[in-house]
This record gives C-alpha cells, sequence and structure tokens, in this order.
C-alpha cells in the first residue's frame, strides 16, 4: 500500500508541475507559492475531519511538532520555490532530472544519521544519476537544433539548473524528517502530520508576504493565472497527502525511489497540457531515463542483485564492497 500509494504521490505531483508551469507563463514564482501553500491546508484539514485523524495533532510529541513543521517549511516553502523557479527557467521536463539529485541527498542522510552503507550498486545508481542531469542540459554546439526545440520560450539554464539543484536538497531532506516525526505511525496519523506542515509552511508564506510587502503584487493576477495555480495548488496538495500516508506506511527507501517515477508522469502531461513550453528531444528522454535508473539502483540491495542474477565468483569482491 506504500508503494502504491508513494506512485499516486508521484502521478498528482507532475500533474502539479505542468500546471504551475502553465502558471508561470503570466505569473510570478511568489503568486504561485501565496496560491498553492495556503491551499494545503484545507485540503488536509478536510481530509483530516472526514477519516477522524485530528485528534492525532493533539498526540504528537513535543519532537515530532519540529520535525513536522521543519519538514513543511522546507519541503512546501523552500523546496517548491526553488522547484517552481526552475520550471519557470527551464521547463518541467529539464528541471526534472537534476531534482532527481534528492534522492542523492536522502542517502547522504541515511549514511551519515541512519548507520547505512553505500554497496557497489548504489554507487553505479548514484553515478547514473550524476550523468541524467548532465545529459539533460548538455547543449551541442555546430549542429542544427532539433526540430522539437523551436518552442515558444527560451531555456534559461543557469538559473534552472541553480535552483533545481537547491529543491533536490530540500526535497531530500525533508522525507527524512517526516521519517523520524511519524515513525510507527498509521496513515491518519499521517495526514494529522501533513495539516501541521501545511500549517507551519503556510504562517512563514503568508508572514514573509506581508513583511516584504507584496500583497498588492499577490493580488495583481489575471484570472487565467489564479486558475492555472488553483489547479497546481489542489494536485500539490493531493500529492502531499498520499507522500505522508506512503512515508507512514513504508520506508524512505521504498517511497523515494517510487516518487521518481514522476518524470515519465511529467513527460506525459508536459506533452499533454505545454507542448509548446516544455523541451522535448532525445537528449532530454535519454537523461530522465537514466536518471530513473539510477533511483531504482539506489532502492535494491546486494541481496536483491544475488537473488536475481548470478555472481561470478571473480565479480563477487565488486558487489561486495561497501562503504563506509
Amino acid at each position: 500500500m506504500g508503494g502504491f500509494l508513494a506512485l499516486l504521490a508521484a502521478a498528482t505531483f507532475a500533474l502539479n508541475n505542468a500546471f504551475a508551469r502553465r502558471g508561470v507563463l503570466s505569473g510570478t514564482v511568489l503568486q504561485a507559492m501565496a496560491i498553492s501553500v495556503p491551499f494545503g491546508v484545507p485540503l488536509f484539514l478536510i481530509a483530516a475531519l472526514a477519516t477522524g485523524s485530528t485528534f492525532h495533532v493533539a498526540d504528537f510529541s513535543t519532537n515530532a511538532w519540529l520535525l513536522l513543521s521543519a519538514a513543511g517549511v522546507i519541503h512546501f516553502v523552500l523546496g517548491r520555490y526553488c522547484n517552481y523557479r526552475a520550471v519557470k527557467a527551464m521547463g518541467a521536463n529539464l528541471a526534472g532530472p537534476l531534482m532527481e539529485s534528492s534522492v542523492l541527498v536522502a542517502l547522504v542522510l541515511a549514511v551519515a544519521l541512519l548507520g547505512e552503507r553505500i554497496t557497489a550498486v548504489k554507487a553505479l545508481g548514484i553515478l547514473l544519476i550524476l550523468c541524467g542531469p548532465a545529459l539533460t542540459v548538455s547543449r551541442r554546439k555546430g549542429k542544427k537544433p532539433e526540430k522539437q526545440q523551436e518552442l515558444a520560450f527560451t531555456p534559461i539554464y543557469f538559473e534552472g539548473t541553480l535552483y533545481a539543484l537547491l529543491a533536490a536538497v530540500a526535497y531530500g531532506v525533508s522525507p527524512v524528517l517526516v521519517r523520524f516525526a511519524l515513525e510507527k505511525s498509521n496513515w491518519q496519523a499521517s495526514i494529522a502530520g501533513g495539516l501541521v506542515s501545511y500549517v507551519a509552511a503556510t504562517i512563514v508564506t503568508l508572514v514573509f508576504i506581508v513583511v516584504a510587502d507584496q500583497t498588492k503584487h499577490i493580488r495583481n493576477m489575471s484570472s487565467d493565472t489564479i486558475r492555472w495555480f488553483c489547479w497546481a495548488g489542489l494536485f500539490v496538495g493531493v500529492s502531499q497527502m498520499l507522500r505522508y500516508m506512503a512515508l507512514a506506511l513504508a520506508p524512505v527507501s521504498v517511497v523515494s525511489p517510487i516518487q521518481r517515477l514522476s518524470l515519465i508522469f511529467r513527460l506525459i502531461f508536459g506533452y499533454m497540457i505545454n507542448k509548446q513550453y516544455e523541451v522535448f528531444n532525445s537528449r532530454m528522454v535519454t537523461g530522465t531515463i537514466v536518471s530513473i535508473l539510477g533511483a531504482a539502483l539506489l532502492s535494491i540491495s546486494i541481496d536483491d542483485v544475488r537473488s536475481l542474477l548470478p555472481i561470478p565468483d571473480a565479480l563477487a569482491p565488486i558487489f561486495t564492497w561497501s562503504w563506509p
């Protein structure tokens, strides 16, 4: 069930990116944040009331409250802002593989905090995850651009790469915090945990808007822009609800790799909704596939490899290598 919920979370997160991409064409990232972040509070509140999960809010320890609040600010404020900046700069298709490096951040934290080890299979996965984005954002010189590159926008590679990597850091840290807070909890507690995270993120977002004197800027949106951002807010809220439920039922090492399949969904929804405003070419598709393979290898253990493939004695030392 945890894996299935993670898959649904991947699909709805990709829809969020597709709608957000359309919205930032005419609006700003701050306007997107002002709608999409608070949108999650009533969504989680309704879900908590419908499932009888509200009493779990009072049951959380002080440590769990702090962890959930920190996860909300890191993921929903910092991570989403950087995600939307990257999407605005170069589209969801190009930014997606770069943000897959969030798996590397989660792995580093697992090694440092949970005592996990890097094996040869995981090392290969890391290499593929690093190569995937490089293939995606690389630009060939001296060759005629592919026909698909004749789009209604010009990708800004430096800005998009920078913010995609920052989003990856935020998205890599938050699942570990949520898992620590919701460990040994059920799916109902996860909905209550998501509500706590969204409330904390909403408070930080609204305070920033007021302090930075951006209320007039937020109100200055066209009806079309508001519509796109509302759809993005709805689907990202549903996605995060499913993600919290998945993390309550399954370990991070299972949930995070499955959520990487959002790259495939991004291609599908991007083609359906934003064909003019996304990059579709052979390098982008190749980089996406390489990133997914790398994420899959990070979720496979040595025992899994041994059970699936006969390993020759000569290669045994390679497959038994681990660090630290």
